[in-house]
Order: structure tokens, then C-alpha cells, then sequence
């Protein structure tokens, strides 16, 4: 644990670009958010939901460099299986599950996270940290979202 964490700033302005050109991608593609879904992301604590788009894939492009690969050993809910992934105000969102207002709520809530921290890069430093040091399903991020998303059904 000790070594991820001092590796952690190696590995953080790498991983920060991999989200910000995915973020512009879905930007570019991407569809805004429902009525009723900027409704949702106002109440999962979303400061400007608007600036949101919604990229429905048959898989999201999870982590696919040795680095991210690296990466996504610190979070390993984060994988080829992965249904929704937010990327500050763009999300992936697995075909499949695209129209689910919970797991839209869920990453909503990531977002909200990106907006307090202020940037990707700090953002990505506390969620990545947290992960090492209490577990994925247990960093107080992660547990952030499951509970506040908890209220859409």
C-alpha cells in the first residue's frame, strides 16, 4: 500500500489526461442530460448539470495502456465490465444500462465529487488514495455515491 501510494504522483498528470480526452470526447458526442436527469444531478449535488453529455458505448474504453491498466488495479470495479464511468461532466454509460436513472444518479454524484475538488487531477488524487488505503468499495467517495444515488429508484 505504501508503495502505490508514494508511485501515486508519478502516475496522476497520465491518468488526468487519459480523463480529460475522454471528458472531451464525450463532450463532442455525447448527448445532455433529460429533463428529469438534470433534476436527478441537481439533487446528487451537481453545481452546473447542464455542462453534462451522456456517451452510450457497447464497452466503455476502460484504461486500454499498461499505465491505465496499472491504474485500474486501485480500483478493480473499474474494468471491461464497468456500466458507468464519469470523467468529470462526460459519462460512459454501457448500452444496456443507458436509460438507468440510479446508475445516471451514481456517476452524477462523481461529478459532483470532480466540481468540489476543483480538477481532475485532484479529484483523481483523492479517489485514487482512498481506494488504496480503505478499498474501492469502502473509499468514502465511492460510498458518497452509492448513498446519495440510493435515493433514485
Amino acid at each position: 500500500m505504501g508503495l502505490l501510494i508514494r508511485l501515486l504522483p508519478f502516475f496522476l498528470p497520465f491518468a488526468s489526461k487519459w480523463v480529460e480526452w475522454h471528458e472531451r470526447k464525450i463532450l463532442r458526442e455525447g448527448v445532455p442530460l433529460s429533463l428529469a436527469e438534470l433534476a436527478d444531478a441537481a439533487r446528487m449535488g451537481v453545481v452546473h448539470p447542464e455542462k453534462i453529455r451522456l456517451m452510450r458505448v457497447a464497452r466503455i474504453p476502460v484504461f486500454n495502456s499498461a499505465l491505465m491498466k496499472f491504474l485500474s488495479c486501485l480500483v478493480p470495479a473499474v474494468s471491461a465490465n464497468t456500466v458507468g464511468l464519469s470523467l468529470r461532466y462526460g459519462i460512459y454509460l454501457r448500452a444496456p444500462y443507458a436509460e438507468n436513472r440510479h446508475l445516471i444518479a451514481h456517476e452524477c454524484v462523481h461529478t459532483a465529487q470532480y466540481e468540489r475538488h476543483g480538477s481532475v487531477s485532484k479529484f483523481l488524487q483523492a479517489y485514487f488514495t482512498e481506494c488504496i488505503e480503505t478499498g474501492y468499495p469502502d473509499a468514502p467517495l465511492e460510498q458518497e455515491a452509492v448513498m446519495r444515488s440510493s435515493s433514485i429508484s
